[in-house]
């Protein structure tokens, strides 16, 4: 397939704009042909991953450090959360807090908002429905699609970087209306009444499906946004897929049941127990910071308790009186981070971390070596506070 450039794009190509910008449009021009572009087209936002120094290390921070010599973001840029809280005391490493400052040094030098949160959808306001965005973080990219209508593939660190800087993406797969529209669904046999049931759904549909686009039928009409978010950042994880659908089909389905819904658990829960709750993957907006406070009420954890959440969302929750409540009952509220290969939870101080987010138990056992014990929040409080 040949993708097919304006005369400006072909000059920026030739560098006649600058090493970076032509280096952006190889990249894009590289996954237009992959994913068989017929053209470029104008994105109104972008949204990166790459921050964190645990996930790009030190090859990650020589280019970011390199490329943000010359290249400027044309588009509004929002960037993932980084490796730790910078307001806070931690015993991460000088060096881990040199290299993470200059990261977001070089982020900021071209232009993003520093937003840390792998929930932009909850801060800011996004472009309206049907127009282009390049997520490259999976929950968000997955909940973009399918929850607030705007249309995205599953983007990585590179590929959304180089849209920052042109302005332009790959008019590709879930771009396209008629791959919009799902071909397969999940046969849900089993009942979801958690927000971790849907995880554990997304994670199965994510790993079953081929395709860009899952049918969940009703099951996912009226849910709330945990459900949701958990849904989506577990769909993401797993698989290729980004986008489900509540489109009644009646094409292909794949079952899921009681027996695939253990198969899922056998992968992620292996501890019964832990000495650390972590919750906040994706990152907790302001309706599960007021969900967690009026759970917990009058008690104290019982365990150490880390709550991950945008920083925009901790001056809210504190104005409202949400964090102190949190605070009081002994959570730790970390800002500008997430649970996903934090440096903040490693195997070397924790034996196993308690966690109702399926994405996090993913990277907890596969990259942080840590054990995890899968619980839906409301039981997780009910187990360890008193």
């Amino acid at each position: 397939m040949i993708v097919h450039l304006t005369r400006e794009e072909e000059d920026a190509l030739d560098e006649k704009h600058g090493q970076s910008i032509s280096m952006a449009y190889k990249i894009l021009l590289s996954i237009g042909k992959a994913t068989n572009a017929e053209r470029l087209i104008p994105v109104d936002w972008v949204h990166l991953s790459g921050v964190n120094y645990n996930t790009i290390g030190e090859a990650g921070v020589n280019f970011l450090t390199k490329y943000s010599q010359e290249a400027r973001f044309v588009v509004p840029t929002t960037i993932n959360p980084m490796g730790y809280d910078s307001q806070k005391q931690t015993k991460l490493s000088n060096n881990f807090k040199r290299q993470q400052g200059e990261i977001v040094k070089a982020y900021e030098k071209m232009g993003s908002i520093p937003s840390f949160s792998c929930i932009p959808y909850e801060i800011f306001q996004l472009p309206d429905r049907e127009h282009n965005v390049s997520f490259a973080e999976s929950n968000a990219a997955v909940m973009a699609n399918s929850v607030f209508g705007l249309l995205t593939n599953k983007e990585s660190s590179l590929s959304a970087l180089a849209s920052a800087v042109t302005g332009k993406a790959p008019y590709s797969d879930l771009r396209i209306n008629r791959i919009r529209n799902p071909k397969i669904k999940i046969k849900v046999e089993t009942e979801l009444n958690t927000e971790l049931d849907y995880g554990v759904l997304g994670y199965f549909s994510g790993k079953s499906v081929k395709e860009s686009c899952v049918s969940f039928g009703d099951y996912t009409s009226n849910i709330d946004m945990y459900k949701t978010k958990s849904l989506a950042a577990a769909l993401g994880t797993s698989g290729a897929c980004g986008m489900f659908s509540n489109k009644v089909i009646n094409g292909e389905s794949i079952s899921f049941g009681k027996e695939e819904a253990k198969s899922v658990m056998d992968e992620l829960n292996t501890t019964e127990s832990g000495d650390v709750i972590a919750l906040g993957s994706p990152q907790l907006g302001m309706y599960e910071l007021n969900l967690l406070s009026d759970m917990i009420g009058d008690k104290k954890f019982s365990k150490k308790c880390m709550i991950f959440c945008p920083r925009s969302i901790y001056e809210k929750a504190s104005n409202s009186g949400i964090a102190q409540r949190l605070e009081n009952a002994g959570a730790n509220l970390i800002c500008d981070a997430c649970t996903c290969l934090s440096p903040l939870l490693t195997h070397e101080e924790y034996d196993g971390a308690i966690t109702n987010s399926v994405k996090a138990a993913h990277y907890l056992n596969k990259s942080n070596g840590v054990s995890v014990c899968l619980d839906d929040l409301r039981s997780i409080i009910k187990e360890h506070t008193k």
